[in-house]
């Protein structure tokens, strides 16, 4: 079943017991069957993911199409668990212990998200600077017979293109970044900080001195796995959402260059492998992470498949360029092999071409549907704490 379907099912079983008034016993159980509904549509969402041929290329992990499926899966997650917490509950729930204190850390949570989702964004720019240069070495080694006019000019690209890819993390976004123009209010949950103007793009930039992988080690900060009775209760949803979010900002980071990257192989995901979802974000966490530390030791733009195949035909057709340059005349063999290698780079970049809109638009979806749950949750603490007996 498709994950879409997957959620339409799910909030429709929540939505008939919103206006329902059912003891806490009864409700209980019920709500010990949406709670376990949740964790199986998470667990098959991951598999799923974890199961992805690394050999079909639009499907292959960290590949564009593979990123745009995490996000579609993370949405569908946040809907389901917002549903679970919200719409078949007394809201009081939200305000009592443990939730008075793990709405407050998810809420802060979902603040660092929306710096990540930014910084994303702006990493994606530089992803569409590198399909820009490797077209015009598909432009330039697509001429037949390929004259020296045409090596120097995709050596040029070339040149350009290795260049920007392998830039240092803090040389690749610091330049060009300004500081955050706005951030939630942290401390108080005034109506003025709820929804304001800034929120409406995702174009903002990060701060100069802001890093990826320093703020997703920050949201692990007192992610704990609910202990005890808690783990029957709507403590594991909310545990479970800010898992799939930590790991969804972490995963982005991976494969998109973003701002200051170093140690991001380091941080863990206090994931007990008993729970039945978790067993599949930890081998993804594991493969990728095996992944980053390979080419963190000599630096990387990102694991985007898109990129690392990029990266690759690059190394290649700069080796043909030189040779091109030195030896004048090439045989047909190495031209036609120049001209395969050129016909690989065409269809990556026609991939990226498809995809980076979506993908974009994708974590533009996200950013506001973080910020619109996140208000809906501080809604809800005010009206609990406007109908709650002043103390005597």
């Amino acid at each position: 079943m498709p994950a879409t379907d997957y959620q339409a099912s799910f909030l429709g079983r929540i939505s008939i017991r919103r206006n329902q008034v059912i003891a806490m016993d009864g409700n209980h159980e019920q709500e010990l069957q949406d709670l376990e509904l949740f964790s199986k549509h998470v667990s098959e969402r991951f598999a799923e993911l974890l199961s992805s041929p690394d050999d079909v290329p639009f499907d292959a992990l960290l590949s564009i199409s593979w990123l745009r499926k995490l996000l579609d899966f993370f949405l569908c997650c946040e809907a389901e668990f917002k549903g679970i917490l919200m719409m078949g509950n007394d809201p009081s729930q939200i305000s009592k212990p443990p939730l008075d204190r793990l709405i407050p850390e998810f809420l802060d949570r979902s603040v660092k998200a929306l710096d990540v989702c930014n910084a994303v964004t702006n990493g994606l720019e530089s992803v569409r600077h590198y399909q820009k240069l490797a077209e015009i070495v598909v432009s330039a080694l697509e001429q037949k017979p390929i004259g020296d006019g045409q090596s120097r000019r995709a050596k040029k690209a070339l040149t350009s293109l290795m260049s920007a890819m392998n830039v240092d993390d803090k040389e690749c976004s610091a330049a060009k970044a300004t500081e955050r123009s706005w951030s939630f209010s942290r401390r108080g949950v005034s109506s003025k900080d709820r929804v304001p103007e800034h929120f409406r793009s995702v174009s903002n930039q990060v701060a100069k001195n802001w890093s990826a992988a320093k703020q997703i080690q920050a949201m692990t900060n007192n992610l704990v796995p609910p202990r005890g009775a808690e783990g029957s209760g709507l403590a594991s949803p909310v545990y479970t959402m800010s898992v799939i979010m930590v790991f969804v900002m972490w995963a982005l980071v991976a494969a998109i260059p973003c701002q200051e990257r170093n140690g991001l192989s380091a941080i863990h995901f206090p994931a007990p492998k008993q729970l039945n979802w978790a067993q599949s974000i930890i081998g993804l966490h594991e493969k990728i992470g095996e992944e980053w530390k390979k080419k963190e030791k000599k630096g990387t733009a990102g694991l985007l498949d898109e990129m690392q195949k990029m990266e690759k035909l690059g190394n290649i057709l700069m080796d043909f360029t030189d040779s091109f340059q030195f030896h004048g005349d090439i045989t047909d063999q190495k031209a036609e092999e120049a001209a395969a290698h050129a016909a690989e780079l065409a269809e990556t970049c026609r991939r990226m071409e498809e995809g980076l809109l979506p993908l974009q638009m994708q974590i533009r979806e996200v950013f506001h549907r973080i910020v619109k749950t996140r208000t809906e949750l501080l809604n809800a603490l005010d009206q609990v704490g406007k109908s709650s007996p002043p103390l005597l």
